[in-house]
């Protein structure tokens, strides 16, 4: 079970690291995103002026000619990239978070089953019917992305184009750590509660992937938030994918009644402080 999760985190890791490696050498890494200016040292801005990068990015820049990038056209092969990195996407941040889910699941079919086989056959199937959510997601987060670019709300590189779209994320986002249905979601992720468990006589591949949809369905209620921050920080920006990966871990491994709330908090005041920064530079939103 930790290999196949290890195998599939390890691949979403391998593509999004592949894109943005793809990116470095000749793209202005400032405009994917707060943080990714460090991988500048890696490519031909390194020692320009932000007169000069601007330039050269302007001639350098292939909208859509690299590894996995969309092009500005969005035709059905560009969606079709957008879909990947967005699966991609959630085997790296959202399956190392479902390990301790996983590892419970497998210890509860332990006692009640004989056979090691039947056991890891049906964990293997909880983790198919668990990423089948997040698919769903990520077909979601494609529609949204298309609209965004549509509206100019996103530049070449995936990210915001504008700071209304940035403090609209993070403030929702922000706010529904406090909701209800957040809390909700995030105790079943604290203590899963085994829907499919005790249908014995089910088909082994039928009972696992039912019992990964409902654990995913919490999942999803629990992190759709935080994940959907990507579209303020930039949807390439890597550094942000592993920090909010590691967010999303903690927050759904240890529970907490402290850490959920200051979650919502920073985000609530990083909105404030954007939108306080912009009011008094007299910036356009």
């Amino acid at each position: 079970m930790l290999l196949l999760v290890s195998v599939l985190s390890l691949s979403g890791w391998a593509y999004l690291a592949a894109m943005v490696a793809d990116m470095v050498p000749a793209m202005d890494m400032t405009e994917a995103g707060p943080g990714m200016g460090i991988f500048n040292q890696f490519n031909i801005f390194d020692g320009l002026s932000a007169e000069a990068g601007a330039a050269l990015a302007a001639i350098c820049l292939p909208a859509g000619a690299t590894f996995g990038m969309p092009g500005i056209e969005m035709t059905v092969g560009d969606l079709g990239k957008i879909f990947l990195m967005w699966a991609m996407m959630s085997l790296a941040m959202m399956l190392p978070s479902a390990t301790p889910m996983l590892h419970s699941y497998f210890f509860q079919l332990s006692t009640a089953k004989a056979s090691r086989l039947s056991v890891s056959s049906q964990v293997m199937m909880a983790v198919i019917g668990y990423l089948l959510i997040w698919l769903g997601y990520a077909v979601v987060a494609t529609a949204a992305q298309w609209l965004l670019s549509r509206l100019g709300g996103l530049n070449d590189m995936m990210a915001p184009a504008s700071m209304a779209l940035t403090t609209s994320v993070l403030f929702a986002a922000g706010l529904y750590q406090f909701t209800p249905a957040k809390k909700a979601c995030l105790q079943r992720c604290w203590y899963p509660r085994w829907t499919f468990l005790d249908n014995k006589g089910e088909n082994v591949v039928i009972s696992g992937v039912r019992e990964g949809l409902a654990q995913g369905w919490a999942c999803l209620g629990c992190c759709w938030a935080i994940m959907t921050v990507m579209f303020a920080v930039g949807l390439m920006n890597i550094v942000w994918i592993a920090l909010l990966g590691a967010v999303m871990a903690l927050e759904k491994t240890f529970p907490s009644k402290i850490f959920p709330n200051l979650i919502g908090l920073v985000m609530i005041a990083w909105a404030g402080l954007l939108t306080t920064v912009i009011l008094f530079n007299g910036a356009t939103m």
